[in-house]
């Protein structure tokens, strides 16, 4: 591999200003209409095709990239019978580049599906109605990540404009990551050849540790998740009657979660669960703490209560940063994240419920098959149920995680040159506790890859729940550094 940075650097300066001045001329136009559409994820909306709004998410961005008619770029909606459709985008490397047999390329990545509405949002804000507020455009998708499309262009455009070397560039956008991205590997199979010598991978659906630098993404945690339904009766009936004699089934349920969490702890029980955290991803997370401190823990959200006079804000498992980073990212954790069987509060009469239904969602360490896992949870879940109830585990997804490659010397150099630029400060390494399953399946199928995996997701964005937003002054700077990094990549990288 040859380190050797282009010589033909980009004008930093120039490149924030015009793509700072497209972010507000156009593309936050294009957001705000984007987050007015419930294009649900289809495991959220399995009538997507019906409902059409992935359909016109997709062809409105595809019609926005080809008005930007970017010099050399050919666009294509794929298609796979069965499959939720996908953007594909192409641009040729510049004639300096074409001195190699096999040219590299450049993967941008993005999705255009979203999480569904959830409750909570402040009275002004809803999950399809935008607004932009200091800075910051709230509604569902907008930051998770309805941008990636759009700042791929304009990162790619900035390139153009300034007449500058660079590798081949391909965009593939997704419209299932939400939901596990179960269509995506067929895809990526179908387009192989069209991918190309894949050298650089650039993921804009990550998290960052603070809106003050850019943010590489060292790894990500798998998930494994499923409906957990206890049944103990076949009819609700009245609880004065039944209960003491009728096991509820909320009890049964909790005697069942006790075999796969310890509930005092959190700690998940099967060793297959957990793995050993790198020393490298250690040393990471020590210098990320140092950055953060207790920013890492503070950014949430933490209810309070009024404790004797005085107000008190709940607390996380731990308050040391370094235990912070590697529990969020590094150690499994079991998440319940909807139930089936309750009545609202307004209508629970004294019934004693026929069974409880939870959905389960698993983050597994980096370096955990989620797989494997999956079949544990189901034997150590339904079998030798209390009282002979009927248990069952019924999985509904699970993706491995993914721990980072190697960083390649140009990389870091311009990762660190790009932050610098944009920020004035150095780049940082974090890693995140979501799951990107195209990460994995790139990593396997471009293992020499590097992997610029980041995004927007700062703290309080609060990506999947309420009030989420995009930071468009990161945004910006972030698009910028896209741009940057690219053209930084030496004329003969190899993947």
């Amino acid at each position: 591999m040859n380190d050797r940075l282009p010589a033909t650097a980009l004008d930093a300066a120039l490149a924030l200003e015009r793509v700072g001045r497209m972010w507000d001329d156009n593309i936050l136009q294009q957001l705000t209409d984007y987050i007015r559409i419930p294009a649900k994820s289809p495991g959220f909306a399995p009538d997507w095709r019906e409902q059409g709004h992935l359909e016109t998410v997709l062809r409105n961005a595809a019609q926005w990239v080809e008005a930007q008619k970017v010099p050399g770029l050919q666009l294509e909606i794929v298609r796979l019978p069965g499959r939720t459709p996908v953007l594909f985008f192409e641009v040729a490397a510049t004639q300096a580049q074409h001195s190699q047999t096999v040219p590299p390329t450049v993967l941008m990545y993005g999705h255009l599906d979203k999480q569904p509405e959830f409750e909570g949002w402040r009275a002004d804000l809803g999950p399809w109605t935008p607004k932009y507020e200091d800075g910051k455009l709230y509604g569902r998708g907008g930051a998770d990540d309805g941008y990636a499309v759009y700042a791929s262009i304009a990162a790619v455009q900035e390139l153009k404009r300034q007449n500058l070397p660079h590798p081949r560039i391909v965009g593939l956008i997704e419209t299932c990551e939400e939901s596990g991205s179960a269509d995506l590997l067929p895809y990526i199979d179908a387009l192989r050849t069209r991918l190309g010598n894949v050298a650089l991978v650039i993921c804009l659906d990550s998290g960052a540790g603070n809106y003050d630098q850019l943010w590489l993404t060292t790894s990500l945690r798998g998930v494994a998740s499923g409906t957990l339904k206890v049944e103990i009766l076949t009819e609700g009936v009245h609880s004065g009657d039944a209960s003491g004699l009728v096991p509820s089934s909320f009890r049964i349920m909790r005697q069942v979660l006790d075999r796969l969490e310890d509930s005092a702890t959190g700690r998940l029980l099967p060793a297959r669960f957990h793995c050993e955290v790198p020393a490298d991803r250690l040393a990471q997370a020590r210098a990320t703490a140092a950055i953060l401190g207790e920013e890492v823990w503070r950014r949430f959200p933490w209810a309070h209560a009024d404790c004797g006079g005085s107000s008190a804000f709940a607390l996380p498992t731990t308050t040391d940063p370094v235990q912070a980073l590697i529990k969020r990212t590094w150690e499994p954790t079991l998440s319940v994240t909807g139930a089936e069987g309750f009545p609202a509060l307004k209508d629970a009469g004294n019934v004693l419920r026929p069974y409880t239904a939870f959905k389960l969602s698993l983050r597994l360490p980096p370096l955990v098959d989620a797989a494997a896992c999956v079949q544990e949870m189901k034997v150590l879940l339904e079998d030798n149920a209390p009282y002979q109830a009927k248990v069952t585990f019924a999985p509904d997804g699970a993706a491995s995680g993914w721990n980072a490659p190697a960083v390649a010397p140009w990389f870091e150099q311009a990762l660190n040159a790009a932050s610098q630029a944009y920020y004035g400060a150095p780049c940082g390494y974090i890693g995140q506790g979501g799951t990107i399953p195209l990460m994995n399946m790139l990593s396997q199928g471009f293992p020499d890859a590097q992997m610029m995996v980041c995004g927007v997701l700062g703290p309080k964005s609060n990506a999947h729940g309420p009030n989420e937003f995009l930071h468009v002054p990161y945004a910006k700077r972030l698009t910028a550094a896209v741009a940057q990094v690219i053209a930084s990549m030496p004329a003969t990288v190899q993947a």
